[in-house]
Order: structure tokens, then sequence, then C-alpha cells
């Protein structure tokens, strides 16, 4: 299991967060499959040179929000839930719509506004499936 993480200090988020966001993203698109053991709080720290406490408080809240399952003595593994796939491409979508929807009205639009235009930016992407031009 490559433990390819990029961590930031310049990203603003604290590590643990990105410890998070990171794993969440490798079970969404399937390269950490339901049931994969983890790697070790310590395997992890190593690999990302952060200190146990933020691997084991990024595991913590993992657990707390139902993504992964520890158990004592074995390690912790990505839960086996029917929805899990689902759930964390919701939360990912839910964060850049979140994040849309700030810019918008940063920009002094409405959501509305911001549903127009996403439905517009589609419209291409649908006259080129069908053929039309």
């Amino acid at each position: 299991m490559p433990l390819d993480f990029i961590l930031s200090q310049t990203d603003g988020r604290p590590m643990y967060l990105q410890i998070m966001e990171q794993i969440k993203s490798k079970v969404s698109v399937g390269d950490w499959p339901q049931g994969q053991k983890l790697p070790s709080i310590r395997e992890l720290a190593v690999a990302t040179k952060v200190s146990v406490i933020t691997v084991k408080r990024a595991y913590q809240e993992l657990e707390r929000e139902g993504i992964i399952v520890t158990q004592h003595g074995k390690g912790s593994f990505i839960a086996e839930a029917s929805n899990l796939n689902s759930k964390l491409k919701e939360q990912e979508m839910d964060k850049h719509l979140l994040e849309a929807i700030n810019i918008a009205r940063s920009l002094g639009l409405s959501v509305n506004d911001l549903q127009q235009r996403l439905e517009l930016l589609e419209q291409p992407k649908n006259k080129k499936s069908s053929g039309e031009e």
C-alpha cells in the first residue's frame, strides 16, 4: 500500500485534516477498498513526517465518522459499509459546491445565478455528445 500522502505546511488546515482528506479520497476512488488494513499510526507518522499524535487524531476522527474501524491489537481498517463510497463522494462534492457558493456570493452572485451558470457550462457538453453544434 503506497503511502503517497502530500501534506503542506502552507495549506492553512491542520495536518490531521489533510491526512483525513487524503484517506477519504483514497477510499472514494477505490485505491483503498473496504476492509483494507490501514498503515499503523506509527508507520503513517513516519511516512508523512508528522507526529504520532497527529495521525492518531486523524484516525480517531475517521473512526468517529464511520470511515474506519479499529480493532484493538489488530489495527485500523477501512469500514465495510454499503454506502461508504457514495457517502464520501457526496461529502467531497458538497465541499466543492459550498466553496462555489461562497465564491459566487463574494462576487455578488446568488445561488440561482450559480445554478444558471452551471447549466450554461453543461450545455456545450450535452450538444457535443448528441452530435449537435
